[in-house]
């Protein structure tokens, strides 16, 4: 079930306008990421094998309306039959017309093999394209021959029916930007925003000054600009008024390269008036630093951001609250971000360009009002706040939602040097992985978004959370490893073993927690436990205080409070034999849960014994001074 503050529906659009179209040929109505309907077409004319290309197409045509498949994979479809036909006719030459799934001759499943070979070749390596045409074409023939009433040659359908040969490829998963190139963005992005703000003021100043150019001049910017404020001239009518050569102030806003390299008078009049539109309103680039921005305070998709509408924002006496659609996943979040200043007070984005803390409510105004003059221009109301102003070369000024492409350009403008890829959907990573910082790794409050598979499959494999989960596993690695190293038994060579009996060795021996009476006993033997000796067996970790250990000398080579002797060795042995028994009678993984702890310390004391120590040890056995007494318990294991 949807959480708490969203829902699901169909995001509905009305179907575009078809229009006139050719007989023959083919086409769907898939709707694209933003929800939006997009006409693909396909015509089967264009192909030499016009049969084989018709049959496909009406496979692909209701292929992509029975499973309501998106603008992107419908396109992939498309792209994939084009291919092939275009590989048939070039096989086929002369015999290409008779091509038809229905007939054994031409033999199909030939070219469609030698077809999906020759895909790679196209591709860089490791790509998946090609894998994804194959798999697609055969999606389609197979469609056919579940129809009854539909003829499908046995052969090809034999083949189309097994699994293509190709690699599927490997997707570059996109990593996130540092913390550098981050705040480098954010810097970028709040400085181009400051000269929006100062362009769009300066240009509408000029307005209040201008005035009709019939009565003025062509030759002054402020008239101009009052001209396209005001609708009251065209753009065309007013280019073939302006003289030539420009004023200064009009010739700076043609670039150096279209003055230099002999543009025609039209198209320097058509930057001209491009250049005076940008003085009122934003255009696609000036948008760039809005996203960036937007994404880098909500952590929210691309997509999401500049999908907002005037009916999605709402100003809190806290901040804002925002209603985000993602038609991708057919989601609607709503969100609340809370600010420091109350929104009435924001002036000026300067005084929050070094601020570490990105406000979404100053962020959402000053959007708001750069394109404000654009949204009274929309059509349809609420209207989007990502508008920009345009000049189509049919000179008509169109106002129009900001697609965002050419993100890299923004970048590469802004001089921003980027380790990696300039990809906008980088920046939403890195704040997602921030969150997974700053949440100790609680999927359930990280993916608050998107679903907790989307966040492991994606978000997760990130270059920050994998060296922090690096971090982590070597600092458990660690804090076990300093446990078990300060807890472990005490093994003590002969020299220390000798020491034992000299008075001058017993403040040391207090050091290590052996109290006067302790290493009395273990001078004298008392604390024999059968295979190590015990400095207090009433303070057992394996018991509860003050109750005699219950394990020994079962776990005693696990245990902070042994002390190992040369002495032991014999039984040491004995035990290492026991062990050895166990091993034989018991599955790997059940030995290694019991005692796999216990044969690792048990083989790092041997290895510290010389063999003339063993041999010794393995004496004293065979004349059976030295005996190795286990419970009646040690003697049955149950591997269950």
């Amino acid at each position: 079930m949807p959480r708490r503050g969203e829902r699901r529906r169909d995001f509905r659009h009305d179907d575009p306008d078809l229009g006139p179209v050719r007989i023959s040929v083919r086409q769907v109505i898939t709707p694209d990421a933003t929800g939006k309907k997009r006409i693909l077409r396909f015509d089967p004319s264009q192909f030499a094998c016009r049969m084989l290309a018709e049959e496909l197409a009406d496979e692909w045509v209701e292929y992509i309306e029975v499973t309501a498949r998106r603008t992107g994979t419908a396109s992939n479809h498309r792209q994939g039959l084009r291919l092939f036909c275009e590989y048939v006719d070039a096989q086929l030459a002369g015999r290409a017309a008779h091509a038809s799934l229905a007939r054994a001759d031409p033999d199909l499943s030939v070219v469609l093999l030698t077809w999906e070979q020759s895909l790679p070749a196209n591709w860089p390596r490791g790509s998946t394209r090609p894998g994804a045409f194959a798999a697609n074409l055969r999606i389609l023939i197979n469609r056919r021959q579940r129809h009854p009433d539909r003829v499908l040659a046995v052969r090809l359908g034999q083949v189309a029916a097994q699994n293509h040969g190709l690699a599927w490829g490997t997707t570059r998963e996109l990593d996130e930007f540092s913390r550098k190139d981050k705040a480098a963005l954010v810097r970028a992005a709040w400085d181009d925003v400051a000269r929006l703000r100062k362009r769009l003021k300066a240009g509408w100043e000029m307005v209040d000054v201008g005035g009709h150019p019939a009565g003025h001049g062509w030759s002054r910017m402020p008239d101009l600009l009052w001209a396209l404020a005001h609708r009251v001239v065209s753009p065309l009518e007013m280019a073939k008024e302006v003289p030539f050569p420009l004023a200064p102030e009009l010739a700076a806003l043609i670039p150096d390269n279209v003055r230099t390299e002999g543009a025609s008078s039209g198209m320097r009049g058509h930057v001209l008036f491009r250049g005076l539109l940008n003085q009122l309103y934003p255009n696609e680039r000036d948008l760039h630093a809005f996203r960036v921005l937007l994404v880098a305070a909500t952590g929210h998709s691309p997509e999401e951001v500049t999908g907002l509408s005037e009916g999605s924002v709402e100003f809190t006496e806290n901040g804002i609250r925002l209603t985000m659609t993602k038609n991708r996943a057919r989601r609607i979040h709503r969100r609340a971000f809370s600010s420091m200043e109350k929104v009435n007070a924001v002036e000026h984005v300067r005084e929050y360009a070094d601020r570490p803390r990105l406000e979404v409510s100053a962020i959402i105004q000053q959007l708001m009002e750069a394109t404000a003059p654009l949204r009274e221009l929309y059509g349809t109301r609420p209207a989007p706040l990502f508008l920009q102003g345009t000049l189509p070369p049919n000179w008509q000024i169109t106002v129009s939602r900001g697609r965002l492409r050419l993100f890299g350009r923004w970048v590469k403008e802004m001089g921003l040097d980027l380790e990696g890829r300039a990809d906008i959907r980088r920046l939403r990573k890195s704040v997602k992985v921030e969150k997974a910082v700053a949440f100790g790794g609680r999927i359930t409050d990280i993916a608050d978004d998107h679903h907790e598979e989307t966040f492991r499959g994606h978000y997760a494999q990130g270059t920050t959370l994998r060296m922090i989960s690096g971090q982590v596993i070597t600092s458990a690695q660690q804090s076990w490893f300093d446990k078990a190293t300060a807890t472990g038994p005490v093994v003590l060579d002969a020299a220390a073993e000798a020491s034992l009996v000299e008075e001058e060795t017993t403040p040391a021996l207090r050091e290590l927690g052996l109290s006067a009476g302790q290493v009395e006993d273990l001078r004298c033997g008392a604390m024999e436990m059968g295979v190590t000796s015990c400095r207090d067996p009433f303070d057992s970790p394996f018991s509860r205080p003050g109750d005699l250990c219950t394990v020994a000398p079962l776990r005693c080579l696990e245990c902070r409070n042994a002390w190992i002797l040369p002495s032991h060795l014999p039984q040491l042995l004995l035990f290492s034999d026991h062990l050895e028994e166990l091993r034989i009678r018991l599955s790997p993984v059940h030995f290694q849960t019991l005692w796999g702890q216990t044969a690792a310390n048990l083989a790092a004391v041997l290895v510290e014994r010389t063999e003339k120590e063993i041999a010794a040890a393995r004496r004293h056995i065979a004349e059976g001074t030295a005996t190795l007494q286990l419970p009646l318990a040690a003697r049955a294991e149950f591997d269950a």
